[in-house]
């Protein structure tokens, strides 16, 4: 078990260029939901903490998500992390401020035809074999819980574990709890990151007993790492109460999310707690320009009017993009860095950040403070290999 001791009393605030520099046990460099998550956890432990986030709190890829919280299963590795997490979040349901917007909504995967269909019987039984509660729609079921969806669907699956979250709201609270137990948010950009010590461009700097990236798509900026920036876009409509009634995604997501070489779109669409709905989804590997695409806007939307008609009623209120941070076989980098085992990453989770937040928190403290954690943290560890796993 290694010691939770401070290394020396920080400085409260965390700014200015003193000759001395601050000292923390843990400093994090990022400050949306994965940096906060890991921040209150440390803190929770008796570390003490620094944030180092360059712009707001919650900021970044967090803002721009859909704030989808669902367990998902591509590989047993990532169905462990996100059923993990989610429990997770609904052991902190209770303690959450209204404006993080946590509702029960439930997931409902679409199915198109027999083909879809077969793909909702195999995540049934791959759900429920692992405790996940789940039910099978025909097609006159899948009408009746949402009635605004196309006729001729052949039926789905719904989640009704999966909730939405307001995820800007829920890293501020996050991060919060951790200056609650004295961690110290600290402005500022990061300029050289080693396991030791954090320089921002401002001159002032950190040490540590351990550093953490948590930036996210722009990790590989102050880390060697796999990670890559995946771009995708977002819909906000105007306020149409009763539309849809769950997190609605077709099961050719999927394969669209899969997809390394080109860009693609997929049917998803989020009620939000004001009445307004959320339109994604789009993936692009390659584009590195964070300008609205007015293409993959206008694919994106017929995708969604193809499945529900009445949103060619609704106005786009606004429209906006943002960076999934992406590794090859589609797990986060949870833990030490290939090249300096005091240098940690807490990076790589593509759209599945805001899920896995506080699994990954978990995960890496466990690993820092020498505790066995809830479930096995190699799948997630930044030395693995992926050779088996190739970008485009």
């Amino acid at each position: 078990m290694i010691a939770c001791n401070r290394l020396l009393d920080p400085f409260p605030t965390g700014h200015g260029t003193d000759e001395m520099a601050k000292s923390f046990d843990i400093v994090i460099v990022g400050g949306g939901i994965v940096g906060a998550a890991c921040a209150w956890e440390a803190a929770q432990s008796g570390f003490s903490v620094a944030v180092i986030e360059a712009d707001v709190v919650g900021g970044g890829a967090t803002a721009a998500g859909m704030g989808h919280i669902v367990v998902m299963d591509d590989s047993e590795p990532q169905f462990a992390l996100t059923r993990y997490s989610q429990q997770l979040w609904n052991e902190l349901r209770a303690e959450l401020p209204a404006d993080v917007e946590f509702e029960n909504t439930g997931t409902i995967w679409v199915a198109a035809d027999e083909e879809e269909m077969q793909a909702v019987r195999q995540k049934y039984a791959f759900y429920t074999s692992h405790g996940v509660p789940a039910q099978i729609l025909d097609s006159y079921s899948l009408a009746e819980g949402e009635p605004h969806l196309r006729r001729g669907l052949a039926g789905g699956l719904l989640v009704p574990e999966d909730a939405v979250i307001y995820s800007p709201a829920a890293a501020r609270w996050l991060l919060g709890r951790a200056q609650h137990l004295e961690a110290t948010l600290v402005r500022g950009r990061a300029k050289v990151l080693r396991g030791s010590s954090v320089l921002l461009n401002d001159g002032s700097s950190f040490n540590a007993g351990w550093t953490v990236n948590a930036t996210g798509a722009t990790a590989r900026l102050l880390t060697d790492c796999d990670v890559k920036k995946r771009k995708g876009h977002l819909v906000i409509t105007d306020r149409r109460p009763g539309l849809v009634r769950h997190q609605l995604v077709e099961l050719g997501y999927l394969k669209s999310a899969h997809s390394l070489t080109t860009d693609s779109v997929a049917f998803n669409v989020q009620p939000r707690k004001t009445g307004q709905l959320l339109i994604g989804s789009s993936r692009q590997y390659g584009a590195e320009d964070p300008a609205v695409e007015h293409r993959m806007i206008r694919e994106m939307l017929a995708r969604a009017v193809a499945y529900i008609p009445e949103l060619a009623q609704t106005s786009a209120i606004r429209c906006w993009t943002g960076f999934r941070a992406a590794t090859a076989d589609k797990l986060p980098l949870i833990g030490p860095s290939k090249n300096d085992e005091r240098l940690w990453l807490a990076t790589g989770h593509e759209g599945l950040g805001i899920t896995t937040s506080l699994a990954t928190a978990k995960l890496l403290v466990d690993q820092i403070a020498g505790r066995r954690s809830a479930i096995p943290v190699e799948p997630y560890l930044p030395a693995r290999s992926f050779r088996e796993h190739e970008y485009a």
